[in-house]
């Protein structure tokens, strides 16, 4: 193939494995909550690249950050550490429950890390019968086979022929059954890995009930409790991590999205006396812990762990929530609005019923990018810093698209 051949949107499907079906349009540039496609349509951006882009696009912070490292150190691998990982863990030490990290490179190696992490601390403290996970139905923690199979959606799983055994799915905020799968199990559960609001579940916020009663039957059975914190952590619901106003501390944390803001980036947190058993050679990464990663990472947690940025992204979901209700009056579109600080799940209406990529795809040709939690869920995840006009605009493009939608 020439390298003069178009850069076009008909090139994917001439050369690219078939896994996704992107946009018809292909962003080339972007700033805070604006990106601009190769017409140079700009649109709003309420998905921040998956809950990804905390800061936006092209944050001064990030960009300075990342120009600096790369003038400086770009890899070294884990035969060696480096100075932007150790200061971007010494961070995530002074400012959580935990006291050990692990880097890797995004929210599904981090969530196989801690999955492995937990079976491997049973069996080496209880012996290799104590296995059993415990996981939520409709829950997504990556694409791995273990996390697939842990994630307990059919989708995803299926077709790939033998997958990992010893795990158990419950409803999500179902305390009874969740106190069911225990007793079955009891003392053979080695962890319960959990999203404490469920993503591509549909935006659902987990009860105070039942996280509580996870934390108290994973104390009471000598079993971990794992929360998934790759799209709640880092800011996203108005928190540095959303366990932190839920009165509920894990015995390992996951990370990624928010935490690069942008760049490739995972982290397993967790203590001391877990972190022990994953010694030289049981578990690692080429990538994990990149120089230019973690130097991004850093200016992001600087940016993101403050009083005031936290106080912003409450205020943001405060101007989410009621200009959403102001669209459904002018355009009935959703049953529920959901979610916490910049996490919002919109359930479509009777009428809009398995038709959320449909709303997407018209934001889309309104100027507006959004996100699907599943066929029944719009999920809007702007970025954390997205201005008011930015956030008025962006729902007046929303009522176009939806006015289209029922034309």
């Amino acid at each position: 193939m020439s390298t003069a051949t178009p850069v076009t949107r008909a090139l994917f499907d001439d050369i690219m494995v078939p896994c996704f079906s992107p946009a018809p349009f292909i962003p080339v540039r972007g700033s805070g909550a604006r990106v601009w496609d190769q017409e140079d349509r700009m649109y709003i951006d309420f998905a921040a690249g998956v809950a990804v882009n905390a800061l936006g696009h092209c944050h001064p912070a990030i960009t300075a950050a990342l120009e600096a490292q790369s003038r400086k150190l770009w890899h070294v691998s884990n035969w060696m550490t480096n100075e932007p990982a150790l200061r971007l863990a010494q961070r995530l030490v002074e400012h959580t429950f935990a006291e050990r990290v692990f880097f890797c490179n995004s929210g599904a190696e981090a969530n196989e890390a801690a999955l492995k992490l937990a079976r491997r601390y049973a069996n080496d403290t209880a012996g290799p019968q104590k296995m059993q996970i415990i996981s939520t139905v409709n829950a997504f923690l990556g694409r791995t086979l273990f996390t697939v199979t842990a994630g307990g959606q059919s989708k995803y799983s299926s077709g790939f022929g033998p997958v990992p055994a010893g795990i158990t799915h419950v409803p999500y905020n179902d305390v009874a059954a969740l106190q069911a799968a225990f007793d079955e199990h009891g003392d053979n559960i080695c962890a319960m890995i959990l999203e404490p609001i469920q993503g591509e579940g549909g935006i659902i916020p987990a009860t105070e009930e039942f996280l509580h009663m996870a934390r108290h039957l994973c104390w009471w059975h000598k079993a971990l409790l794992i929360l998934d914190e790759v799209q709640t952590g880092m800011g996203r619901t108005g928190a540095l991590f959303s366990y932190m106003d839920k009165g509920v501390t894990p015995d390992i944390l996951t990370s990624a999205k928010g935490l690069g803001g942008g760049f490739p980036l995972g982290a397993m947190l967790t203590t001391n006396e877990i972190a022990r058993v994953f010694t030289p050679g049981v578990h690692g990464t080429t990538y994990g812990g990149n120089p230019l990663a973690c130097a991004v990472g850093e200016a992001v947690f600087d940016t993101i762990n403050t009083p005031d940025f936290f106080k912003g992204v409450r205020t943001r979901h405060r101007l989410f929530m009621a200009g959403l209700k102001t669209v459904h009056q002018r355009q009935p579109f959703c049953k529920t609005i959901r979610g916490e600080g910049l996490l919002i799940g919109c359930e479509l209406s009777d009428s809009l019923q398995g038709r959320a990529l449909d709303v997407v795809d018209a934001a889309a040709k309104a100027g507006l990018l959004l996100l699907a939690a599943g066929s029944n869920v719009v999920r809007l995840a702007p970025p954390l810093i997205i201005p008011e006009e930015d956030i008025r605009e962006g729902l007046v493009r929303l009522e176009t698209a939806l006015s289209q939608l029922s034309a």
